[in-house]
């Protein structure tokens, strides 16, 4: 339900916008601060685990998530919603770190691969679901449903986490010795705050806000680079850190951040450009674009338990390799796009990419925490979960702001085409508007212009289109960059014997 959240909303921020007499533009503050909130509290999570304890802290992110989903699905003004999201994000943060914790925590190394295989679905298919389910909510219901749908999944979570869960003994120990203010890294909470705020700001309304043609958007990058830059200082040096940092020296862990971070990259983004394509440039209803992706995350859960059985009797790292190269493989496939492009071609373009997608996060996954020391469980899972949340907003962010500027660059090269100087401009005005005189029966300067709007209209298409096509060439490129990164996992397999 948390990672659902992240994209549920999207598709009905033009009825929230409505319904709280605001403009489109001052609605997606609901969306922004959700994340700005969830990406601080992401890297400090481990630091609440250990004051409160792993489980306690964990009952009350579930709590205080549902409590704040209810009071966001009966907010009665735009500012209500905005600060229940905050809150929301801030409770929901702490729920991803936890979850893996626990994982790490309750199953052997050889085991770990079929328990992320089950939390993966979640992860993997939550985000991409999202459009559809918030769609069809939306369409039938109401807005409020999206955040009410939570409610009655929390309470049962509550209670079974309540009977189920149970930290382990080293986390007692550690949670028994209590908090001794004079160690709390107040000022790394503060850089992290700043740095990963102000990017997460950054990053949703850049696109919006003309990028670092707007102060607004130059003062953020400045804030989030020297918060990040003074957070990296003040970890490494901190008697007490925070966040423990320790764990990046761990070869196949800092590894496992690099890799994940490269996929949901493009995770994200190809889950927000490709329901892009099909309603602005196709038509379709928000939900129907949905149905696009709902075939491939169909896919993706199937497919992730033959993973995780494979995992065993192949090393992992061929098996990360396959993934990037697969979604190579894809995204040169998706190249093949053209304007007219049907619904089920869209459908084999989504489902070739999500065939990659379950050789990946399950393998990245493991063998990230394989060799990670126990203590170190939860900073590992809170940095873990950090890097895939800033590269889903990273990917989202630079997928539709490419999409914009080669759309930009295309036209200023069609142009040329258009000029009444070329004959073949000439020619199909010509044919075009004797149609338009033979259908609607208008006078030849009228049928000129409207022959003219239709030309136009395919030019902006066509110009779209070719944009999409450099945007899917250029994420090929980037993970074809990481299929022999791959080779500097250990040479294991996922029961952590070595490979043969």
């Amino acid at each position: 339900m948390e990672v659902l959240d992240t994209t549920i909303v999207n598709v009905a921020l033009p009825h929230i916008a409505g319904t709280m007499s605001a403009s489109y533009d001052e609605a997606t503050w609901v969306l922004t601060s959700y994340l700005v909130a969830n990406g601080i509290v992401l890297p400090i999570s481990a630091f609440f685990a250990r004051v409160l304890g792993r489980k306690r802290y964990f009952m009350v992110c579930i709590v205080a998530f549902t409590i704040c989903s209810f009071l966001c699905g009966v907010a009665t003004s735009l500012g209500q919603l905005v600060i229940f999201r905050v809150l929301q994000g801030f409770f929901g943060g702490g729920l991803q770190p936890n979850q893996q914790s626990i994982i790490l925590d309750t199953f052997e190394p050889s085991q770990r691969g079929r328990a992320f295989s089950i939390s993966a679905i979640a992860i993997v298919v939550a985000p991409v679901l999202g459009p559809t389910l918030g769609g069809w909510i939306t369409d039938n219901f109401t807005w409020r449903w999206v955040f009410l749908l939570n409610v009655p999944v929390g309470i049962l979570t509550t209670l079974a986490v309540m009977q189920l869960v149970e930290d382990p003994p080293w986390v007692k120990k550690e949670t028994a010795q209590g908090l001794n203010w004079r160690t709390v890294d107040f000022p790394g909470i503060a850089l992290i705050a700043v740095g990963l705020g102000c990017l997460q700001v950054m990053l949703d309304r850049g696109e919006d806000d003309d990028w670092f043609h707007s102060p607004f958007i130059v003062t953020f990058t400045v804030l989030s680079v020297l918060g990040l830059v003074g957070a990296t200082f003040r970890l490494l040096y901190a008697k007490h850190p925070v966040v423990d940092l320790r764990c990046l020296r761990d070869r196949n862990f800092a590894l496992g951040c690099l890799m994940i971070f490269a996929f949901a990259t493009v995770l994200y983004g190809s889950s927000v450009i490709v329901p892009q394509l099909a309603q602005q440039q196709l038509g379709y209803t928000a939900t129907l674009a949905g149905l696009v992706l709902s075939p491939g995350a169909l896919l993706i859960t199937m497919e992730i338990p033959v993973i995780s059985k494979l995992m065993p009797h192949i090393q992992t790292r061929l098996l990360i390799m396959t993934g990037f190269i697969l979604l190579t493989a894809a995204l040169i496939y998706a190249r093949t796009l053209v304007p007219d492009v049907d619904y089920d071609t869209l459908v084999k373009m989504r489902a070739a990419q999500s065939i990659a997608i379950g050789f990946l996060f399950v393998p990245v996954t493991t063998l990230a925490y394989l060799t990670v020391p126990s203590a170190l469980n939860n900073d590992a899972s809170a940095l873990f979960t950090m890097f895939r949340n800033v590269a889903g907003s990273i990917g989202i962010s630079v997928s539709t702001a490419l999409i914009r500027e080669r759309s930009q660059a295309w036209m200023a090269h069609l142009s040329g085409h258009m000029s009444p100087l070329s004959q073949n401009y000439q020619d199909t005005l010509m044919r075009d508007a004797q149609t338009v005189m033979a259908s609607t029966g208008q006078p030849l300067a009228q049928a000129l212009q409207t022959a003219n709007g239709h030309l136009y209209e395919t030019f902006v298409s066509q110009a779209t289109i070719l944009a999409y096509i450099d945007v899917f060439g250029i994420l090929a490129v980037y993970c074809a960059i990481f299929v022999p990164v791959a080779l500097f996992f250990s040479p294991v397999k996922a029961a952590g014997q070595g490979g043969h």
